[in-house]
């Protein structure tokens, strides 16, 4: 392609995201011309709507649909999105064709006074696997939903009497350019205390996706970092046989570095049930996958 447009959600990670695929096409195609369109999808405009106490059938598209539908009406020639906002299936004409290189997968508690949390925290955060895998390991926590972009967060944060912490991803603070010392965060928000928080990410969690239509998938195949998407392509895979989406309360840990690879899981179902929890190796991502899921469905029939 001599010309191309790219589409993007318009927050402040999103462009930040553009941004490093915009730098790979100018280095891999130098000669291509690209443009940028923004557009703001559902979930950017649903703010009020709540993420944790919807279905994955709710939830599903939030943040992908009006791109995918540029694409289908060739406004855009590629869309750029989080992969852990990508839902398990996709339109007809349309693929993902390309994962740029994974970022730290590891989610973070950022809290105002640093520590341990107290009893009963009040911990905010958006997602149901992190509600989840929070409550598991701490079942006194209060989860508290929050929305809105990563300044948004911390001024919420900052400014709440009643909450202790947020968790939020380890790779969008990067992309953003937050970086902590010695596990304290200073921002134009206020200053913010840091730690790793025990989890495992979402499906596709610190990877960057390229979708666009099947006729061009191939020229941005070569836009595609192969280690990560081995590890895409099992975790994927993994959401298709759980007959899952986005929001599905799952969290993943996929080492493709391993030999046999290795992949850790934990699901949680209904609220009163404990979490099926399965750590699996395998020679390929599907096969991997396969024994995931394998040792979920069988902890589930044990269950009856």
């Amino acid at each position: 392609m001599k010309n191309l447009t790219l589409g993007t959600r318009g927050s402040a990670l999103a462009l930040a995201q553009a941004e490093l695929t915009l730098a790979i096409l100018h280095r891999i195609y130098p000669e291509t011309e690209v443009a940028v369109r923004k557009f703001t999808t559902s979930g950017d405009r649903k703010l009020d709507m709540s993420l944790i106490k919807q279905t994955p059938a709710g939830a599903k598209g939030l943040f992908t649909k009006e791109l995918e539908e540029a694409l289908l009406r060739r406004e855009i020639d590629v869309a750029v999105h989080s992969c852990k906002d990508m839902p398990g299936e996709m339109p007809a004409g349309l693929q993902l064709a390309a994962v740029l290189e994974r970022a730290n997968t590891a989610d973070v508690l950022i809290t105002k006074t640093g520590g341990d949390l107290p009893r009963a925290a009040h911990v905010a955060t958006s997602s149901v696997r992190r509600a989840r895998q929070l409550q598991f390991r701490r079942p006194d926590l209060v989860i508290e939903e929050i929305r809105g972009n990563v300044a948004t967060r911390l001024r919420k944060l900052r400014d709440s009497e009643a909450l202790h912490g947020t968790v939020l991803a380890q790779a969008g603070l990067d992309r953003l350019g937050y970086r902590a010392e010695n596990g304290v965060l200073e921002t134009d928000e206020g200053q913010f205390h840091v730690q790793v928080v025990e989890m495992l990410p979402a499906i596709g969690q610190g990877a960057i996706a390229l979708q666009c239509r099947v006729e061009d998938a191939a020229f941005f195949a070569a836009l595609n970092h192969e280690p990560t998407w081995l590890a895409i392509r099992a975790e994927r895979e993994l959401m298709r046989l759980l007959n899952g989406d986005c929001s599905l309360p799952v969290g993943v840990l996929t080492d493709i570095s391993a030999s046999p690879m290795r992949m850790q899981v934990i699901l949680f179902r209904a609220q009163e049930e404990p979490p099926r929890q399965a750590e699996v190796t395998g020679d390929s991502p599907e096969a991997l996958a396969g024994k995931a899921f394998q040792s979920l469905s069988e902890q589930a029939r044990r269950l009856g």
